[in-house]
This record gives structure tokens, sequence and C-alpha cells, in this order.
């Protein structure tokens, strides 16, 4: 009896995920167009800012101002971030609020055109998994936590894959993401309808990736190549794991010291727009692409630019702006990379790129996706170095990652 109810559920449930593939077209597309709104938002407020930093990082600390008042006022469970997702995937919370869309949408435009340092991907794919959650949840029979997860992680890919434009990394870093250390392969096929589909609605209007191929010449099956490869895998490893342990701990003690969000924002805006203007006029705002394009491409990179861009980048996302973390961590990554590689005698783009990947890795605590978005920004030729050194810096993360709700399988 035991033996056909689950023959029965499993029958239901693989019914409910073609349903999910099929609906996963018209989900991609509408998570695609808007990924093209915020991104296209995102490129406009950017670009004012670089045509003019000394007019708009002052603003900092107000547009810090706004978006706490905005927040404790309307923001309810939207408060949670990242967290929202965690708990609706594990059937812990019932709703994301539909408002949760604008709200990140336009407090990244503030904090962007202010100068704030920080990223994209943490509104982008919270962005996919409220669209996609949202619109299943209007179907009535589509119901059940496995379900639930189906359409969080689908909206999670198309997210990433519509603003980053690298779709098999936005595969595995869906399937990786809610838990790491098990891949979630029952969502594979909603998670590949959804994905492709926003990646080429958003690709169509526009939209591009990160892409700077890197020919270095090494023969892979050097005994001191691979050894040199695994210890830039335990660096940037560790690397990755500084970062995450400071980012969830300097949330949790500025919020301790400063227990009112407005004078939070606005006390740390202070200090972060002093600091950004001091240093360059906004060499570590933003992103942080000038830094990894510099470091890909053989530009000019300081031995203190990767610890620089870490540190406000903390600041900024623990202070209350909003924004993702993973295009400070590639520029944070790469920085390093190109300051290291000397040290190895091996090129520093190279380097760069190894450290672009798997600090990503590292960071959020994955290993697949790292290697993959390193394979899709620089090429194929490449993948036996990622592989080993996004492995490598994944053992050596110790456990961390920004995300303090993942499940830890390890």
């Amino acid at each position: 009896m035991r033996k056909k109810k689950f023959i029965l559920h499993e029958i239901v449930t693989y019914r409910y995920i073609v349903v999910l593939a099929l609906l996963g077209f018209p989900i991609g597309a509408l998570v695609g167009l808007l990924e093209v709104i915020f991104g296209k938002g995102l490129d406009l407020v950017t670009s004012l800012r670089l045509s003019n930093p000394i007019l708009y990082i002052p603003f900092l600390p107000l547009a810090g101002l706004i978006i706490a008042f905005v927040y404790k006022k309307w923001g309810g469970k939207c408060n949670k971030g990242m967290g929202i997702i965690f708990l609706a995937a594990e059937k812990e919370e019932r709703r994301i609020p539909w408002r949760n869309i604008p709200l990140l949408m336009v407090s990244s435009w503030l904090t962007h055109l202010c100068g704030g340092s920080a990223g994209r991907e943490g509104v982008a794919v919270q962005l996919g998994a409220t669209l996609s959650y949202g619109l299943g949840k209007k179907l009535p029979t589509l119901g059940g936590n496995t379900i639930r997860q189906i359409l969080i992680v689908s909206g999670i890919a198309a997210g990433f894959a519509g603003l980053f434009q690298t779709p098999f990394a936005a595969i595995f870093f869906a399937l990786e993401l809610l838990a790491a250390g098990r891949l979630k392969y029952r969502a594979l096929l909603p998670i590949i309808t959804a994905d492709m589909t926003s990646y080429f609605v958003a690709r169509y209007f526009g939209l591009k990736k990160l892409w700077a191929p890197i020919k270095s010449g090494l023969e892979f099956f050097e005994p001191t190549l691979i050894l040199k490869l695994a210890i830039l895998g335990i660096i940037f490893g560790i690397a990755g794991a500084v970062f995450a342990w400071s980012l969830v701990h300097t949330k949790v003690f500025l919020a301790k010291k400063i227990k009112d969000p407005l004078a939070r924002a606005l006390s740390v805006g202070i200090f972060i727009a002093g600091a950004t203007l001091l240093l360059w006029q906004g060499r570590y705002s933003g992103f942080g692409t000038n830094l990894t394009m510099a470091a890909l491409t053989g530009g000019e990179v300081f031995a203190w630019d990767w610890a620089l861009k870490l540190i406000l980048t903390v600041l900024t996302l623990s202070a209350g702006f909003q924004g993702g973390e993973l295009t400070p961590i590639f520029a944070i990554g790469s920085s390093l990379g190109c300051i290291i590689a000397g040290a190895f005698g091996l090129p520093p783009q190279f380097v760069a790129a190894m450290g672009f990947s798997a600090m990503f890795g590292a960071a959020t605590n994955t290993v697949l996706a790292p290697v993959f978005i390193g394979i899709e920004c620089f090429g194929i030729d490449n993948i036996y170095f990622f592989i080993i050194v996004c492995t490598v810096a994944f053992i050596f993360n110790f456990g961390q990652t920004i995300y303090p709700l993942q499940k830890r399988l390890r």
C-alpha cells in the first residue's frame, strides 16, 4: 500500500514537472523582460555616476536614508532579502510579496547612482524567484513543497541567465544554491526552459555577458602547474570565505550597534561616500567591472584593490543598501589573481580569470556554477584549469557562504 502511494505521488509530481516545464517558456520570457528593465536601468544610472562622480557620490547617505525609510515602512517580509527566497522554498514562508520587485529595482538603482559598492545578481535572482513563484501560486493545482522549490529555482536560473547572459552557469547555480552539496535534478527540465527563454529574450533586447577569452598557452598535464593551480584554489577559497564571513557578521554587528536602520544607513553611508571620494573618486563604486576588466586586459591594478573593494562592498551591503554580491566578488577575485600571478610565474590575465570564477564559488558555496561561468566568460579551452581551481576553492572555503540560510550537506 505504501509503495503504491509512493508511485502515485511520483506520477503526480512528474506530471506537475511537465506542466512547469511548459510554463517555463512564458515565465522565462517575463523574467527576461524584467531583467532587461533592471539591467538597462543599472546601465543608465551607472553612466550618470561615471559622468560626474563628485556630483552623485555625496548623495549616498541620503540614498541610504531613503532606502531604509521605504523598507522600514513598506518592506515587511521583503526586509529578509535572499532569506525570503530560501524560506519560501522550504515552506517556512508562504508568500513572497509582489512589492519585492519594485523595492529591489528602485533601491538598487539608487545605490548604484550614488556610488555604493554593490552588484546585481542578488537582485536578479530575487526578481526571477519572486515573479516565477508569484505566477505559479496563481495556479490552484500547483501545490506542495517540491513544486514550490521547482518554481523558485526556475526563477533563480531565469533571473541569473537573463541578466548575466551565462545560461549554463545559471542552471547549476540554481541547482546548487538552496542546498550546497545536493543538486535538484528533478527541477532540471523546468529550469532549462525558464533559463534559456530568459537568456534569449534578454539577449534580444541587448543585454550582454562579459566575454574575455583567455589563451594561456599552458600545458595542463604538468605536475608543477597542477600544484600551482591547487595552491591558487586554496588562496581563492580562503578569500571567498573571508568575504562571506565578513559580510554575514558585519550585518549582524552593525544591526546590534546601530539598531535604527535609518541611522545605520545614514551614518555608514557618510563613511562610505567619504572613503569612496577619497579613494580615486569612485574607483571602488558600483559593480567593480572597471577592476575586473583591468585585471583581465592588462590594465592598471593596485595591490590593495581587492581588499578595498571587499571592505567597501561589505559595508555597503551591511548598511542596508541594495544590490548583489557577485559582480564585486568577480572584481575582488580577478584583481587579487592579477596581483599574485607573478609569485606563481603565471600570466596575470589567466590567474585573474581563475580568481574571477573560483572566488564566486567559494563565496556562494557552489562548485559547478563557477566552473561553467569560467567556461562561458573565458572559453572552454580552460575547462581543466577551472575544474581544479574551483574545486579546491570550494573545499577550502570552510563551508562559509554569503547566504546564511543555505543548507550545507557536507
